[in-house]
Formats: C-alpha cells, sequence, structure tokens
C-alpha cells in the first residue's frame, strides 16, 4: 500500500510538472508566432493546465478502466467550478468579461449538456469520440479567427495578462518546443503511476473506481487548474482565473473524453451511477454559473464560499454512498428539500438584484 501512495504522489507530481512546462513552452511559442494574448490565454493556458485529464483518462481507457476515464473529468469539471472558482472567488471577487459570460459560459453549458446526452445510451463509442474531438478543433479554430477580427481594445485588455516573450530565457523557438515536448513526456508518465496506483487503492479500499476517479484522481489532475487560477486571484488577474476554468471545461469534454473514445477500441462504457446523477451535476454546475456571472457582471465571495460548502456537500455524498452509510437517506432529503431550493431562491435574488444595480448605474 505504501508504495502505491508513494507512486500516486510522484504520478502528481511530475503530471503538474510537466503540464507546467508544457503551459510556459505552448503559451510562449503560441506569443513567438502572434497568436492574440485572448487566445492563448482561453486555449493554450486552459487547454494546457488541462492537460493531466487528458493524459489520465486516455491512459484509463487504454487499461480498461473506463470508470476512472469519465470519472475524472466529470470529477475534474465539477471540481473546476465549485471548487476552484469559488476558492478563487473568496480571495476576491471575480469580475467577468462580457465575451465569457455571452459565448464561453454557453459553450460550456452546451458541451456538458451534449456528452450528459451521448452517455444516456450506457456508452461513449469511438465514432462520438471523434465527434467529441473534431468540436474541439473547431472551437480554438473559431476563437483564432474570432481573435484576429477582435479590436485592438480587447486585444490590449488581454495582453497585460501574459508576459512578453522576449524578456525571458525561453524566448527562441527552439527552446519553447523543447518545453512542450519534455512537458507532455512527463504528462504521460505520471498519468500511467497515477492511474495504476488509484485502482490499486481503490481496490484495496473496496471503493469504486468511479467514485476514485470523481473524487481523489479528479482534484490531483485539477491541480494545474488549482494553482493558475488562485495565483491569477492573488494577482488580480480575475480574467484568467475565470477563462481558466471554463476553457479547460470545455478542452476536458471535448478533447479528453473524445480522446479517450477514440483510443479505447470498442468505446467507453459509462455506469449507471454516473448516467444517473454525476453527469446531471456536472451539467446542473455549469448551468449555474451562467446567472451567477449575470448578476453583477462577478462572482461574489458569498457566492464563492457557496460553490465551495456544495462541493464538500457533493464529496460527502460520495463517500456516504461508496459505505452505504445509515445517515445517507436523511442527508439527500436535506440536501433535496431544503438546501437546494434555498440556494435557488438565492441565485434568484442575487440575479434580480445584479440586474436593478446595473440598471440603476446606466440611469
Amino acid at each position: 500500500m505504501q508504495s502505491q501512495i508513494f507512486m500516486f504522489v510522484l504520478g502528481l507530481v511530475a503530471l503538474t510538472a510537466g503540464a507546467e512546462l508544457m503551459v510556459r513552452g505552448a503559451s510562449r511559442l503560441a506569443l513567438t508566432f502572434g497568436i492574440s494574448p485572448l487566445v492563448v490565454g482561453l486555449t493554450i493556458v486552459a487547454f494546457g493546465t488541462s492537460a493531466p485529464e487528458m493524459a489520465v483518462s486516455a491512459g484509463a481507457a487504454l487499461n480498461g478502466s473506463g470508470d476512472i476515464a469519465v470519472g475524472n473529468v466529470v470529477g475534474s469539471n465539477i471540481a473546476n467550478i465549485l471548487l476552484i472558482l469559488g476558492l478563487a472567488a473568496m480571495i476576491v471577487p471575480l469580475a467577468v468579461h462580457e465575451q465569457i459570460i455571452r459565448q464561453e459560459i454557453p459553450i460550456m453549458i452546451g458541451a456538458s449538456l451534449l456528452l450528459v446526452v451521448m452517455a444516456m445510451d450506457g456508452r461513449l463509442s469511438p465514432a462520438e469520440g471523434g465527434v467529441l474531438f473534431v468540436l474541439v478543433v473547431v472551437y480554438t479554430v473559431f476563437l483564432i479567427v474570432q481573435s484576429r477580427r477582435a479590436s485592438q481594445s480587447v486585444q490590449d485588455e488581454f495582453a497585460g495578462e501574459m508576459p512578453a516573450a522576449g524578456s525571458r530565457w525561453d524566448a527562441h523557438w527552439a527552446m519553447q518546443v523543447t518545453l512542450v515536448v519534455v512537458g507532455l513526456g512527463l504528462l504521460i508518465i505520471g498519468a500511467d503511476w497515477l492511474v495504476g496506483a488509484a485502482v490499486e487503492v481503490a481496490r484495496a479500499f473496496g471503493v469504486s473506481d468511479l467514485i476514485i476517479g470523481l473524487t481523489v484522481v479528479a482534484i490531483g489532475t485539477s491541480m494545474p487548474e488549482i494553482a493558475t487560477s488562485l495565483v491569477a486571484a492573488f494577482r488580480g488577474e480575475r480574467d484568467i482565473a475565470v477563462g481558466n476554468v471554463v476553457g479547460s471545461n470545455v478542452f476536458n469534454i471535448f478533447a479528453c473524453m473524445g480522446v479517450a473514445s477514440m483510443v479505447s477500441g470498442g468505446g467507453i462504457v459509462v455506469s449507471e451511477a454516473a448516467r444517473n446523477f454525476d453527469l446531471w451535476v456536472m451539467f446542473a454546475v455549469a448551468l449555474a454559473c451562467l446567472p451567477i456571472a449575470i448578476s453583477g457582471r462577478e462572482i461574489a465571495r458569498w457566492e464563492g464560499a457557496l460553490f465551495v460548502a456544495y462541493y464538500l456537500a457533493y464529496t460527502a455524498f460520495l463517500v456516504m454512498t461508496a459505505q452505504q452509510h445509515e445517515y445517507l437517506p436523511a442527508y439527500s432529503g436535506i440536501m433535496l428539500s431544503y438546501v437546494l431550493p434555498l440556494t435557488v431562491i438565492g441565485l434568484v435574488v442575487s440575479f434580480v438584484h445584479g440586474n436593478l444595480k446595473q440598471e440603476a448605474q446606466l440611469g
């Protein structure tokens, strides 16, 4: 058991280091070739921090651990919004850029709903994986084309969020390519160590692969997003904190699940538990971002605290379900009968108050 825990921790370290190197190299490479800072923030940084999820999901699919592959993506998307955005908003209220409200959040909601629909038959086929992967390519190309048409003022707004490529030791394109290659190598090695250790630990404790994927592996592979968003919040770069999470969630669904489904051979089996509960939780938290972001165009501290509280409640539910705890029915009843309705009422009030505040400022 100690050796498996050691390999799990070592895998997380390799994943985090690999993601850092790859993001650094890819972002510098993008700027070297003149790609807009807006696109770098929404694609290269966001997609790069999601590279561990892709490596883990693909590795799990190749090893026949479909529950790990699905649980990792679904759990990471839930953690990205509830845990990471919540913690970042608790540090500083997160002002949300208009483009993220108008375009990126709706795309994330649409991607989440598409994954739910595809998984309803109990399997993600290689063909469906191909569709998802094509969509991430289309999404990326769309952002690049859009950025080329963007006004100079929009590009200037985001320019300050990325450091100048020529001011560092990795200014040359050859060093940037080297960083990307080394980072990808560490991601592949780290993913193999982490998945293998996670499966062994799950079996030792009698916990299902789905629960391990939804919690431990999901949080572990979300470490780059956690680091990026929290550092961005501390530095006041709030668009990066939000854009990184939203972009990562889109990439997780389109690219990670797409690649995992394609390399799995016969497709990935989606368990009944994931179809009936976890996928719908992922869709619900994505949907919750829209009214929260629109209300005053920021995620307030209390809303961030609410996100974190819900993530802890969700994790507690998973643990109680795995153990078939005697208090599980009462816990579920309280959440459904009292907590969720009160939260919906609170969000509606916040939404209305935010709109009235905006109208008063415009008036």
